[in-house]
């Protein structure tokens, strides 16, 4: 066993952990603490899978800007506790045998997966390395508006969030 190997299910049984753990908090502070942690837990699978910019960009803009975000309106809307009711059958009895079939249909379309396998002549291998300079230039070039549309809707978001607090007092 080599130190990638034993990181990688490290890293991924900590991102498994932090999901159900988001999934099974009662409260939404504790599932949005979560989240950061599945987050986290990917940064470090990018490392490992040598994106250093997407790993970076895990953690600066979703662990970092968007959670802190998700933090700032439940605190802001004082979410309390959850309330356990009972109309949620219909979810226990059809979600569970739902979820089996989206886990077997993903095992299915592992194993028949093409990806791994090298082709035969060698033909549409695209190892092509992109830096994260080049990387940049794209986004803060080409796709300049899309990023800054993207800023402008999480900003409206926040103060529909401040109008929402307020309209109870």
């Amino acid at each position: 066993m080599t130190l990638p190997f034993i990181l990688f299910f490290v890293l991924a049984l900590t991102a498994i952990g932090g999901a159900l753990l988001l999934i099974l908090a009662r409260e939404p502070i504790h599932s949005a603490l979560s989240l950061i942690l599945v987050m986290m837990s990917l940064a470090g699978l990018y490392l490992m899978l040598g994106a250093e910019f997407v790993a970076a960009v895990q953690i600066i803009v979703y662990a970092g800007a968007i959670m802190v975000l998700f933090v700032f309106v439940i605190m802001l809307l004082n979410a309390g506790v959850e309330e356990r009711t009972e109309y949620s059958k219909i979810a226990k009895y059809v979600g569970i045998p739902l979820g089996l079939l989206l886990l077997l249909d993903l095992a299915h379309g592992m194993a028949h997966s093409l990806m791994g396998r090298a082709p035969a002549n060698g033909a549409g291998s695209a190892n092509v390395m992109v830096s994260t300079r080049d990387l940049s230039l794209q986004l803060f070039q080409k796709y300049l508006f899309p990023f800054e549309a993207t800023s402008i809707l999480i900003l409206i978001a926040i103060l529909g969030a401040l109008v929402l607090a307020k309209r109870d007092e």
